[in-house]
């Protein structure tokens, strides 16, 4: 047993996430308790959670379209001074557990650290993706998170990245959307990000430049042309991505929205 302020707790958001559900919950069993918030799932997916042991809490869905309005609620849930936020689709490393467990006892320790995750796109392990930091680590007290997709939480006190060079601590995402599943997420994460964005000037130039120097990160900077025609086209992807959010926000401007 860890002493009380040695303790961590993994806290995972769900939705309908039986799919990879058991995986992720193997990985993270030797974690000193574990926090299942979810948002009223339909599946087996809090049938899953209880035989795992894990402590069950519930966020109403409502009309959310992302798991950030229940990420602060799912956080203060948890038990522990420490916590790791996991994703339903995620794996942890046994490496990455015992590094947090040996830094938290470490008195330069930070109060929170940017880990680094792999992805997968068209069955394939992604150039692009790594390191694909996120802020998932941290104190749990005073830690807030936004309610608007693509955002990292609001940590009180210093934070730090794990080395890029790490790949034994990086954390596996195990989702492997299709082009059509990615296109309908567009959509809906676009209508947050639009609004979350609202009060930027973006024009005629943001609608060009943007999706141009995403696709030019993408494929030429994070080495998406190392994975092939996968490459091209997640770096295609990912331009029309903002593409839309800019278009999105322009529409909403001329609306009054």
């Amino acid at each position: 047993m860890n002493n009380r302020n040695d303790r961590i707790s993994v806290v995972i958001n769900t939705y309908n996430a039986e799919e990879h559900l058991r995986k992720v919950l193997e990985a993270v069993k030797d974690f000193d308790e574990t926090v299942v918030c979810d948002m009223e799932s339909t599946d087996s997916t809090r049938e899953i959670a209880a035989e795992y042991g894990c402590r069950i809490v519930t966020f109403p869905k409502a009309d959310h379209k992302s798991a950030e309005p229940a990420r602060t609620f799912a956080i203060q849930s948890a038990s522990s001074p420490w916590v790791l936020v996991v994703d339903a689709d995620e794996i942890i490393p046994d490496a990455l557990r015992e590094y947090l467990y040996r830094r938290i006892k470490d008195a330069d320790c930070p109060q929170g650290l940017f880990i680094p995750r792999q992805g997968m796109f068209m069955s394939q392990v992604m150039h692009l993706s790594y390191p694909d930091y996120q802020l998932r680590f941290f104190v749990r007290e005073g830690t807030v998170w936004p309610p608007y997709v693509h955002t990292f939480p609001v940590v009180k006190g210093r934070v730090e990245k794990i080395p890029r060079g790490r790949h034994d601590l990086a954390m596996m995402h195990l989702a492997n959307d299709s082009i059509h599943s990615i296109l309908h997420k567009t959509n809906e994460y676009t209508d947050n990000e639009a609004i979350k964005k609202a009060k930027k000037n973006y024009g005629l130039v943001a609608l060009i430049c943007r999706p141009a120097f995403r696709f030019f990160k993408s494929y030429i900077l994070k080495g998406a042309w190392r994975d092939g025609r996968a490459g091209l086209i997640k770096a295609g992807l990912n331009s029309f991505y903002q593409f839309v959010v800019v278009a999105k926000m322009m529409e909403n401007k001329r609306n009054g929205k």
